[in-house]
């Protein structure tokens, strides 16, 4: 291997970290984007079912995911399996309420 050739695969190797590490930084940022992106809405929802109300807070991208979030949490402790659980989340909530940020 001559001295040209060794300067050469160093400058490949080092272009090649390079790309890797633009690569993973982009991953990262993406993935701490999107995170922060899926939690702009904050809301406290309470369902009533069966004699039974359950309150709780859920975030989401929308106000209608963190709407739905929060009564699909609540429908999971006051029902009993799925047939239970998709009759209450045909119940519209009993309150929602915005929690500011």
């Amino acid at each position: 291997m001559d001295e040209h050739e060794a300067v050469r695969r160093k400058r490949t190797t080092l272009g090649i970290r390079i790309v890797i590490a633009c690569g993973l930084v982009a991953l990262i940022y993406f993935l701490i984007h999107g995170t922060l992106q899926q939690r702009q809405f904050k809301y406290t929802v309470c369902v009533e079912f069966r004699g039974g109300s359950y309150c709780s807070t859920a975030a989401g991208a929308t106000s209608a995911e963190a709407i739905r979030s929060g009564q699909e949490i609540d429908c999971s402790q006051l029902a009993s399996g799925r047939d239970a659980n998709m009759a209450c989340l045909d119940v519209a909530p009993s309150s929602v309420r915005q929690v500011a940020r």
